[in-house]
């Protein structure tokens, strides 16, 4: 099997450690001799969405934003194409942002999302920074796992009509709202840095699972030895837990 991968401004939006994500997935398909390739795509490079199988778009501060901004409005057409041909989507933080209706940032300046799905996102200053460590119960195609990472935003993402789970420790997409992220089945959006995958190992399954599935369908993934990982997941637990 091969799975092809477009990390987008991977030299802009690398924010705490992002990139670690695409490294945990080479390594687990790899160690399941699964071929992944891994392009990279900057501001102003040509690539054709729609013929990758996962893309995957990670998390910057608002000046990283703005800089990349007119080039991802411009590739509007080309993602949505990419989403119709079943490309499945991993958004961090500014990239989970950047899919909504809009941003407006602390001096009240509005940014137009791209406004695929109907969520937007706006600094409030009336309220606390979503900042510290974060659990969340999420539901991925059935199956209910426990998601942990860490979170700082101070955009509040309001209206999202399809969470990706239940908040246990931390805020998710506003302060104290209760709810992580956004799932739709496609694309998986998240405020969850750290980065995500490592101490998540179901997780990244989940997303190798459901970016083969636009080649091969549904596929059984080999198990892999994920002690440390889940070691790490307790670890982050317990902590939330004062234990």
């Amino acid at each position: 099997m091969k799975l092809n991968v477009l990390w987008m401004y991977h030299d802009v939006m690398d924010l705490y450690g992002d990139r670690g994500n695409m490294q945990v997935l080479k390594k687990r398909c790899l160690d399941r001799g699964i071929d992944i390739t891994i392009d990279t795509c900057g501001i102003g490079q040509e690539k054709t969405i729609k013929d990758y199988d996962l893309l995957f778009i990670g998390g910057g501060a608002d000046r990283e934003q703005g800089l990349l901004y007119d080039d991802l409005v411009s590739r509007k057409q080309d993602i949505m194409d990419a989403i119709d041909a079943k490309t499945f989507v991993l958004l961090i933080c500014g990239g989970y942002q950047f899919f909504g209706q809009y941003y407006i940032d602390n001096n009240n300046n509005q940014m137009e999302g791209l406004g695929i799905f109907n969520y937007y996102t706006a600094s409030d200053a009336k309220v606390g920074r979503c900042i510290g460590n974060i659990e969340i119960e999420a539901t991925l195609d059935g199956q209910t796992i426990n998601i942990v990472g860490f979170e700082n935003h101070g955009g509040q993402t309001r209206g999202v009509n399809h969470p990706l789970g239940k908040v246990i420790h931390g805020h998710g997409n506003e302060y104290q709202g209760g709810y992580e992220g956004f799932y739709n089945g496609q694309v998986l959006g998240t405020y969850m840095h750290g980065p995500l995958l490592p101490k998540n190992p179901q997780v990244a399954d989940f997303i190798i699972t459901k970016a083969l599935a636009k080649r091969y369908g549904e596929v059984q993934l080999a198990p892999l030895d994920d002690s440390l990982e889940n070691r790490a997941h307790e670890v982050m637990q317990k902590r939330m837990a004062g234990g």
